[in-house]
Parts: C-alpha cells; structure tokens; sequence
C-alpha cells in the first residue's frame, strides 16, 4: 500500500514495495467530481504537475509526483449498470477488491482478475493489469466507455461511438493523458472456478506448457529457481450451482476459513520465514526453495471466481515482467533458469509464468499478439538489480514488453520500437496535455518528454 505523512510543508510518499518515494507539496483526496476538477484547474494555473495515485502498488515511479499527487479513494463505487447488455459504469478510484460485492447483487463479476486486488481501478487499466488465460484480455480490452478529465478541469466522454480514436488510445495511459474519473467495463454472469493445483517436473511442464495453456480455461505456474518441479494452477471456469466436468465433478465448495488458513498462514506465513532466512543466509535458499517445494500437496476446490483468483500478498517484494510473443515464452524460461544457475545467484522467489489473448489496445503489453507473461521478484531486502537485468536482456532479445507498472529500464527510443502507434499516443498526449501536466520525470522518460 501507499503510505502517506504530513510533514511540515511537504508530504511523504512511498509505494507498496518501499522501493519508490516521493514528496509532493500537494496529497489531496477528492471527495466529489467538482473537487477534483478545482484541483486540477489550480494545479494548471499554478503550473504544477499533478499524479494520480491509487494503492501505489506499481514498482516504477509512474505514479509519484513532485508538485501535486491526488488519490481517488473517495471517489468510489457504482455509476449505473446497464443490465441488458452487462456492462457496469464505476468511479475510477473503486478498488477492485471491493468490485466483486458491488457486482454481486446483479449477477455479475468481471471477466478476469489478475492474482492481487489492492489496486483502483483506473490504476489496474492504465498500467495493462491482466490475469491469465488465452481466452481473455487484460483489464484494458474488456473497457466500453471512459470519463477523461483535461488540464482545464472538463470532462470528456470517451467509447467506441464517441471519439472513438481518443477512447482507442486512452484505455491504456498511464494517467499521462488525463485523470480518468468513470470507467466502464463489460462484464459477465457470476460464474465458479474449479481450481486444481498440482506439482509436476519442471522439464515436463515446459515441454508441454503451450498445450497446457491451450487446453485451460486459466492456467500458470509457480517455479522456485533452484527446485526441478513447479507448483501449477489450472482453473475451469463453470456455472454456479453447475458440476464441473470429468474428474473436477466432485470439487466441493471450500470453507472460506480453510482459504484463510492457506492463503494467510501456510502462505504468506511460510513464504516470509523462507525469504527473510534466506536474505541473512543466501547459500541456504537453494536448500529451503526445495524443501518448501517437497512439502506443497496437490488440491482439488470450488470457489467463486473472485476468491481463486486472488491471493493476499502480505511479503513485500519488488518485482519485473515482461509479457513475451507466446510462441518464445518456453525458451526464454529455460534460459532464465539458465542464467540464474551460471551466475550462481540464490534466487528465494518463485517465478510466475500466465498468458493472455491479444488484444487491439494500442498501450497494451498484449497489444496484437497472443501474449506469455513471465514475472520475477525478489523480497524487498535484497537487491534486484543483476538479476532483472539479465532477466530484462532475455526478455527483450525475444521481443518481450514490460509490464508499465513494474521494474524496466526502457525509455521512449526503445518502446517505440515494440509498440506500433507509440508516436500516435505520443501525439495525442501533446494535443491533450501540451504542457505535460499529467507527468513526472519517469513518464517523461518513457514517452521521450523533457520536463517542464
């Protein structure tokens, strides 16, 4: 989570990692959309730039400011639903944990969730956030409309029907077009997941991971270097009240309580005496990854699709991904693994590997191509930067993007490169935000902007 403190004339701002600070003179919670409008127009007038912060769960600067930074927890929760046709307008600052309670009463739930949920919303699309799963997109792809604030405090109404290039461009941001304030998204009926998670060798796992993917509803794995087997989670989404098929026919509800106790105790509990062991005695990591490894079961269980999909991450990590043209993603497995046994380095996370169907979003880490994701971390106390830059070097020999909300070196001169309309989003943040208002000095980077 962000943390917050009121200094004597600046504020203090850091992420969810600790590994990003900053401080604004300005952190302000809006609690109305005529508020936030005042804001911005005074943040314009005065010449200052503003950023949109939610649960600062990015692990790049994208949402720390200097002058102005505004949170939009106040401005949360449901717009209107349009029932016929599934789609639900919200205010952007609504957290996705709490979506899955306003969906509820009308039947709904969103199409897909990635494995956390602390995050807004406007947060979640303007970063490319995604789950898994070939048959899905990424938050930005299920968007229908959006409500765009300008430099002068006015709203603008984006969809496909109203102008459709701008709402084309801006459902992937990085809040450097605007500050979205309404977010509409098509939904889907409420629906249960069959989750089966299973161990299997690590060699036989890449040598059929594409197929594996192919097959399943949802499905990724978790690989602790220094181990020869991985943790797999396949989920086959079905009806509620409706058996799952073949052998998953039998997968009963599981107790709310035996999900806490997994997700909070064996989990998190067991994961941080790993991690916090191994960062004082690094030459034991490859001996505890193994051991946490051999004592992981198999497990067959029913939830609603909400409470599989997300796990609590209470051990603080930074964290890199890249998302990979799914035909390279198996060999750039193999030569991260490669990699961190040449180097010799003692690696105490585990790799996480999902996949997405591409998308036509233009800022999308999917964008026009069926998209492999391969995510490294390390815990917080250790020092990441080696090994995400061998792992980045890897990544981008196969044509990977990175993740907008998590650890890379590349500027505007390299992204420009992986994204075909990088210079039409380029030019329609200089038609909206002349001045840049809706920046930082890492944004500025990305997208080749010298600050004001």
């Amino acid at each position: 989570m962000s943390a917050v403190e009121t200094g004597n004339t600046r504020q203090a701002f850091r992420n969810w990692s600790g590994h990003v600070h900053a401080h604004p003179h300005s952190y302000l919670s809006p609690t109305s959309a005529g508020e936030l409008s005042a804001i911005v127009s005074r943040t314009s007038a005065d010449g200052d730039r503003l950023r949109v912060v939610g649960a600062g769960h990015s692990f790049t600067p994208v949402a720390a400011g200097d002058d102005v930074m505004v949170n939009l927890d106040e401005l949360s929760g449901i717009v209107a639903v349009d029932e016929d046709r599934r789609r639900v307008r919200f205010h952007a600052g609504t957290r996705l944990r709490d979506i899955p309670g306003l969906l509820a009463p009308f039947g709904l739930a969103l199409a897909n969730q990635g494995d956390v949920n602390p995050q807004s919303l406007a947060g979640a699309i303007s970063t490319s956030t995604h789950g898994t799963g070939l048959g899905f997109t990424g938050f930005a792809g299920t968007i229908t409309g959006l409500s765009l604030m300008g430099p002068d405090g006015s709203v603008r109404e984006l969809s496909a029907e109203d102008e459709s290039e701008v709402f084309d461009l801006a459902r992937v941001s990085l809040g450097v077009l605007g500050v979205l304030t309404e977010v509409e998204l098509q939904c889907v009926p409420a629906f249960d997941l069959i989750a089966e998670e299973k161990v299997v060798g690590f060699a036989e796992l890449l040598d059929g991971l594409e197929g594996r993917m192919r097959s399943a509803d949802h499905f990724e794995f978790y690989w602790f270097p220094h181990t020869d087997s991985a943790l797999t989670k396949t989920n086959t989404r079905v009806d509620p009240g409706q058996a799952g098929p073949g052998h998953l026919a039998e997968a009963g509800v599981r107790h709310r309580w035996l999900n806490l106790l997994d997700k909070e105790v064996v989990e998190n509990g067991a994961l941080r005496l790993a991690v916090e062991l191994g960062a004082k005695v690094p030459a034991a990591v490859p001996t505890i990854n193994r051991i946490a490894q051999s004592v992981v079961s198999d497990r067959i269980y029913r939830a609603p699709g909400h409470d599989v999909f997300v796990t609590p991450r209470r051990v603080r990590f930074n964290e890199m991904e890249y998302a990979l043209p799914f035909a390279a993603g198996t060999e750039a497995i193999r030569e991260i693994r490669a990699a961190i046994e040449a180097k010799g380095w003692s690696i105490s996370f585990p790799l996480e590997v999902r996949c997405a169907a591409a998308d036509d979003v233009p800022l999308s880490t999917a964008s026009g191509r069926e998209t492999m994701y391969i995510a490294v971390h390390r815990f917080n106390k250790e020092d990441f930067a080696e090994y995400f830059r061998v792992v980045e070097r890897i990544a981008l020999a196969h044509g990977g993007r990175p993740h907008w909300g998590k650890i890379h070196s590349l500027g505007a001169d390299r992204l420009r490169g992986l994204y075909p309309r990088f210079d039409d989003f380029c030019a329609l943040r200089a038609r909206l935000d002349p001045e840049a208002m809706f920046g930082n000095r890492f944004t500025d980077s990305l997208f080749g902007l010298t600050a004001r």
